[in-house]
């Protein structure tokens, strides 16, 4: 965990010699296992055996630590006459007085601080920086499985991501190029200018979408190759402590403990499975499928691309009043759609986010067709 901010006097030894490093890290994993251990005595079951399992691992940093301190003939400071830091003691008391889940996010980052401070440290073995990575990634487990549990009676799954997308793309389009069109429509009656307005709002703005989403993806597919290569080095380096790890994986999921102990080891076995398992169970992916940006870059360019043409359609026919009436019926037929979706995908009153959808629609469309006519008044 990062270690705490140490206030310096004019005998305090340099921030970055050994010696003043090493008291600084002692410092911060006794005042992480204080957390854990006081996490564990506001828990039941699996939970305090986790917050529990933690605790005796960041003890075993605070050792480790405290025997460098040794080699350079310097004492570890006396646990005894100080306890958790003002912070740990705030952490406790919010864990304490609402629930450990609300700190829970706090101290899944604290981990990825103190792995970040372990990389940076030349002393610390490379274990030790795996170890605290597993530690949030144990702590995201935990809370993510508690917070299942505690909204079983309401929660949806995410299986409509794509769908979801994919209206969100058409949605996009639909709204951004209908006001750009009625912008035009409101500067001018002829045919020729509205078209090619909205067939260059169509085509700039799903190049613009497909480009966002093929960077997006392929900066996510890399953090996501990056954290199953740690986790390969974490089950070749340190394989006891990721078939503990899993073991509590496995315990957080409803699991006895025999039961996941059987389990873990059948998969620690083979460092394949193994390597699949947790990228599965401890990081939530799916190796096999970690995304396209292709895929994703294609997938939002036609979306935006559906959505946006629909107004320009009467365009390609007619022209004056007879093509804005037209468009105007298709941008309010396809708004409704759009929102019977949206409200079927999310759970909410359908009438409601129709409403809302046609309003902001219509608005949108309004304030650039009366500017447009505005424009168009001044320019003649």
């Amino acid at each position: 965990m990062i270690p705490p901010h140490v206030e310096r006097t004019a005998l305090t030894p340099v921030p970055n010699g050994p010696v003043e490093r090493y008291r600084r890290h002692i410092v911060a994993e006794r005042d992480a296992a204080a957390l854990y251990r006081g996490l564990a005595h506001l828990s039941r079951g699996r939970r305090r055996e986790a917050f529990t399992e933690l605790a005796a691992i960041e003890d075993r940093h605070a050792e480790f630590w405290a025997q460098r301190l040794a080699e350079h003939g310097e004492p570890a400071p006396d646990p005894e006459s100080a306890g958790p830091s003002p912070r740990v003691r705030a952490l406790l008391e919010a864990a304490r007085r609402y629930s450990p889940n609300v700190v829970l996010p706090i101290i899944e980052q604290d981990e990825h601080d103190g792995m970040a401070t372990y990389q940076d440290d030349p002393d610390a073995p490379e274990h030790m920086a795996l170890e605290e990575a597993a530690h949030a990634r144990v702590l995201s487990a935990l809370r993510t499985d508690e917070d299942c549990k505690a909204g079983e009676a309401w929660h949806r799954s995410d299986k409509s991501g794509a769908l979801r997308a994919a209206v969100f793309g058409v949605n996009d389009g639909l709204v951004s190029n209908t006001a750009l069109v009625m912008g035009f429509a409101g500067a001018t009656q002829q045919r020729a200018p509205v078209l090619l307005a909205g067939l260059a709002g169509m085509l700039a703005g799903a190049f613009s979408m497909g480009a966002g989403e093929f960077i997006s993806m392929a900066n996510q597919r890399e953090a996501f190759e990056r954290e199953i290569a740690l986790e390969r080095d974490e089950i070749r380096l340190l394989p006891e402590d990721e078939h503990r790890e899993l073991e509590l994986i496995y315990q957080a999921k409803g699991l006895s403990a025999d039961e996941a102990a059987r389990i873990a080891a059948q998969v620690m076995a083979r460092p394949d499975v193994a390597l699949d398992t947790m990228a599965r169970e401890e990081l939530g992916l799916d190796p096999d499928d970690l995304g396209s940006p292709w895929r994703a870059a294609a997938s939002s360019f036609t979306a935006f691309a559906l959505g946006a043409v629909l107004v320009v359609l009467p365009y390609l026919f007619v022209g004056g009043l007879a093509a804005l009436g037209a468009g105007i019926g298709i941008a309010l037929t396809a708004l409704i759609v759009v929102g019977v979706v949206m409200a079927r995908i999310n759970g909410r009153p359908i009438g409601r986010v129709v409403a809302r959808q046609v309003v902001v629609g219509v608005m949108a469309a309004g304030a650039t067709y009366l500017l447009g006519a505005l424009l168009g008044l001044n320019l003649s």
